[in-house]
């Protein structure tokens, strides 16, 4: 059957009455999420996952995409009015968009940012389309070797690259990989790092430690740190553009929409390198340089706007094909495929394509969805900025443990969410990435399971991953990420001196 049948079939799984109720709920959802400052996806997806134990796949699935990429749209609200990003993909929005609020343009940036992520994900569905069951052919290929030295490339990247510290980054992987191996050996058996507790005998659900950094080290550490801080808000105009407006714009979702959506298929982080390479890229093409850092210039939202939302389509690709989750984000919503029993990978299109295909027929609905909520609705979604955060927070944390306690009614499950949420707050307060904890923990048991498989492979030996083209491939990427920066550093200053 070619794509476009498969496509069709999407359209019909995805386009019935309950399925199109919970598109529109999660992409509302998900804009709500993105206008609150510090509230993003991954704690809204952490603390929705016990609803996996009540819905069918394809629904959740498609409320949960319609939550992450709705964060897009919404985020860039408050960087726009308030300098402070709903969402980190919207940070450098917050660069030339609130100086445009400043200056009186807040309607052209609302627009041009709403605008440019329908084109930018509308653009990055159709390479999914595309490019997804191309991914998976080949990846069936594929065999234990390459699977681990891919799973070894997405912790580098996510660990030892991204941060201020590669040590934490690191630290914080080796934590996410240790509470991954409490519980029952999948292969021998063997009860490991329980302690004595029989609840630890099933291993440490991924629901709790999401759930406890994110959302409860969230609300802790912001009561904490941040509480107190205050913030003035924009005045906001009609959101329109003029024929220079978008004489200046669309370029700039393309180019934008070019450099995200490769990001978003490798474990490189998320949404924050290509944004920033999308505003250096529009500083420098500009014809109208004076305005950046001034008044704000237009580009400088349209180019990043399309890049995170580009990027955060094309995290479905690595995910669906691969099993591999390249943010945070995506490594929650692999825990949601796996609480269905679901292992996404090249078999995925074969064995639940009718899921794949209605997930990807979603994000074409979903963009046209969001496009109606932003731009006519925009006034309503600035009206939640006025929730005071007290009460939104507390808010939080009442629904996080109803959902923590509901799925197993065990008060010892509220203890770890609890305790791992103390040990959010200090690892955001000392700088260390909560990230590689979520990838550590969700990749490290199946990296575990490949690692197994691929020595028994080489019949004991080591060699098998260098005697195979890919496996030995990529190791010389991952030696690559590890040793160029520090090189090139090193080259740097040098240099200097």
């Amino acid at each position: 059957m070619d794509i476009g049948s498969q496509l069709l079939q999407g359209f019909a799984a995805a386009g019935t009455p309950i399925n199109l109720l919970w598109a529109f709920v999660g992409c509302a959802l998900g804009t709500a999420i993105g206008v609150l400052p510090g509230i993003g996806p991954a704690v809204t997806v952490a603390m929705l996952l016990p609803i996996t134990g009540q819905v069918d796949p394809a629904s959740s699935m498609i409320f949960f995409c319609g939550i992450y990429y709705g964060a897009m749209y919404g985020g860039s609200t408050t960087s726009i009015l308030l300098n402070t990003p709903g969402e980190t993909g919207t940070m450098v929005t917050a660069l030339e968009g609130f100086k445009m609020a400043k200056s009186g343009r807040a309607g052209a940036a609302l627009a041009t940012s709403a605008i440019g992520s329908f084109v930018a994900g509308t653009i990055a569905t159709v390479l999914v389309t595309l490019f997804a069951p191309v991914v998976a052919q080949h990846a069936v290929k594929l065999g234990p070797p390459e699977y681990f030295m891919l799973m070894v490339l997405a912790f580098t990247t996510v660990s030892a690259v991204l941060g201020s510290s590669a040590l934490r980054g690191v630290t914080a992987l080796f934590v996410g990989l240790a509470i991954g191996l409490v519980g029952l050996d999948q292969i021998s058996g063997q009860v490991r790092y329980t302690g004595g507790i029989p609840e630890f005998m099933d291993g440490i659900e991924v629901v709790l430690v999401a759930v406890g950094l994110f959302a409860v080290g969230e609300c802790l550490y912001t009561a904490l740190y941040e509480g107190r801080a205050e913030t003035q808000m924009n005045r906001m105009n009609r959101v329109h553009m003029t024929r220079a407006e978008w004489r200046r714009s669309w370029p700039a979702w393309l180019r934008g929409t070019a450099l995200g959506f490769p990001f978003g298929t490798i474990p490189a982080g998320g949404t924050e390198i290509p944004t920033f390479l999308s505003y250096g890229v529009e500083r420098k093409l500009s014809r109208h340089k004076e305005e950046f850092g001034t008044t704000g210039a237009i580009e400088g939202v349209a180019g990043p706007e399309a890049a995170n939302n580009a990027a955060v389509t094309a995290t479905l690709v690595p995910l669906l094909t691969l099993g591999i989750p390249t943010s945070v984000t995506a490594a929650i919503m692999l825990s949601a495929f796996q609480n269905y029993g679901i292992n996404p990978g090249p078999q995925l299109f074969q064995t639940n394509a009718t899921l794949v295909w209605a997930l990807i027929a979603s994000l074409y609905i979903g963009n046209v969805m969001l496009l109606v909520l932003n731009l006519p609705l925009v006034g309503l979604w600035v009206k939640l900025l006025a929730i005071p955060r007290p009460p939104l927070y507390a808010g939080i944390l009442i629904f996080a443990t109803i959902g923590v306690y509901g799925m197993r009614q065990s008060t010892f499950d509220l203890f770890v969410m609890l305790g791992i949420g103390l040990l959010g707050v200090l690892m955001r307060r000392f700088g260390f990435p909560t990230a590689p904890v979520i990838v550590g923990m969700i990749l490290g048991p199946l990296a575990e399971a490949q690692l197994r498989n691929a020595i028994s492979i080489g019949e004991g030996h080591w060699t098998v991953f260098l005697e195979r083209p890919v496996s030995a491939l990529l190791l010389a990427v991952v030696v690559a990420v590890l040793v160029l920066p520090r090189l090139i550093g090193l080259l740097a200053a040098r240099r200097s001196a």
